[in-house]
């Protein structure tokens, strides 16, 4: 995951900045190329859940579309930090208001939990970039001025948290029934 998001935010930066397309133009070709990989997914394997992910095969799709939503989520976070106007806070307003979005229809519709999932997966890399560079970048340029290690340690702390305080549950296995244990 960490080197997938490494390389999302590199090709990012080349698809933004050194191909001279801007953030609409880099934020368009990745968007394509993430529906074209999990159309070629879909197509070989009839399906794009994560709960299918159990051969090879099937997990190259897998990382391949990791990969483009990373890209994707970094392209669309510098977009709305930096062109918007909105700064790193309110991008970081409009992603959270998206999954809150994207977990009102998880729990209030019946829209595919395979859609909603990429969906999530896609907002949730630019909301993580734009409070990082909330904490870390210069007040001058809008941030809080944290040392990277100081935001990374923040962040951390606030992962944990969340991980400690909400409750926690097995997956389950496709193809195979979830056995409670009393």
């Amino acid at each position: 995951m960490v080197a997938t998001t490494t390389a999302g935010t590199t090709m990012a930066d080349f698809a933004d900045r050194s191909l001279g397309i801007g953030y609409p133009g880099g934020a368009s070709l990745l968007l394509a190329l993430l529906m074209g990989s999990l159309a070629v997914w879909y197509w070989s394997a009839g399906s794009i859940s994560v709960n299918t992910v159990s051969t090879p095969k099937i997990e190259t799709f897998y990382w391949v579309a990791i990969l483009f939503s990373q890209t994707l989520g970094t392209a669309l976070g510098d977009w709305m930090a930096d062109t918007n106007g909105l700064g790193y806070e309110g991008g970081a307003l409009v992603f959270a208001a998206g999954l809150a979005l994207i977990a009102a229809a998880y729990f209030y519709t019946g829209i595919s939990r395979t859609l909603l999932f990429w969906a999530a997966f896609i907002l949730t890399r630019p909301l993580g970039a734009t409070l990082g560079d909330l904490l870390d970048k210069p007040l001058a340029n809008g941030g809080l001025a944290f040392s990277r290690f100081y935001a990374s340690a923040i962040l951390a702390a606030i992962i944990i948290a969340c991980l400690a305080l909400l409750p926690q549950r097995a997956g389950q296995h496709h193809g195979k029934p979830r056995t409670t244990h009393v």
